[in-house]
């Protein structure tokens, strides 16, 4: 484990540039409360700010992924309209803006509200085939407020969004890749976990980080301004060029051999 934060309700694990973050509150269902809120965000502004990880894994320790909202607990700072997040900290929903580490997660078990909207924040998710998914907060009298009502409707299509937030229904890892939720079923919480940190290594060991970092800013800008991405292509394009780290791509693929790309 790594000892770069002190957190009690999530587990940090640096795998060369990939940092494995762990939901660790499984006696309660890896409910977050206002405690595991600033971990979490504590440990994504880890993964944004250390040039040395270049992929962020999100998984959970035991047998769910989230039971959402520790409500007795984050309900009244909520109403009161307090930040749950740290000045050190990013928002794990990732709503505060750019971000420039791809994060990919691994769910397994139930996986509830504010889980489903990590995963939405995501931008590769694998699912254990034990996975059952719900947006509930129609049935707790409020509504998602982590980005599933923008999110899921884009990625999902609108009514298979519709179907899920307006109901409050359960749906399981079928349905989930099926809509787009999920982009791999694995076979159990295991397999999903490895599947997760190999697509993050396979970003990490063996592409270029400031080509991964172009691409998830064009495609971030294109989600809001189309146009506004479309014009940076060339430009961004001709920036990459003199980097060595294109110079090194060349380089490799006139010597028939693996690139080793440094981010310069």
């Amino acid at each position: 484990m790594t000892t770069d934060l002190d957190l009690q309700t999530v587990t940090l694990e640096r795998d060369g540039h990939v940092l494995v973050m762990g939901l660790n509150r499984p006696e309660k269902r890896n409910a977050f409360d206002r405690a595991m809120l600033a971990d979490l965000s504590r440990a994504y502004g880890l993964l944004e700010r250390d040039g040395s990880l270049r992929v962020g894994v999100l998984v959970a320790h035991g047998e769910h992924f989230t039971a959402g909202l520790d409500l007795l607990d984050v309900a009244p700072s909520i109403a009161a309209g307090a930040s749950p997040f740290p000045a050190d900290g990013r928002d794990p929903w990732r709503l505060d803006g750019p971000w420039t580490k791809p994060l990919v997660a691994g769910v397994q078990g139930r996986c509830l509200t504010l889980g489903i909207e990590l995963l939405l924040a995501a931008d590769i998710r694998v699912a254990a085939a034990d996975a059952r998914f719900a947006q509930i907060e129609v049935l707790r009298g409020i509504y998602p407020f982590g980005g599933a009502s923008v999110r899921l409707p884009r990625d999902a299509g609108w009514g298979n969004a519709m179907r899920w937030l307006l109901t409050g229904d359960e749906f399981d890892a079928t349905e989930a890749h099926r809509i787009g939720l999920v982009q791999e079923v694995a076979e159990d919480a295991a397999a999903a976990r490895v599947r997760a940190i190999e697509i993050a290594h396979t970003i990490a060991d063996r592409a270029a980080p400031l080509g991964v970092q172009a691409t998830l800013a064009s495609a971030q800008l294109a989600l809001t301004d189309p146009q506004a991405a479309v014009g940076r292509l060339q430009p961004e394009v001709s920036r990459l060029f003199t980097t060595q780290d294109a110079a090194e791509g060349v380089q490799s693929f006139v010597e028939r051999r693996a690139a080793q790309f440094r981010g310069a």
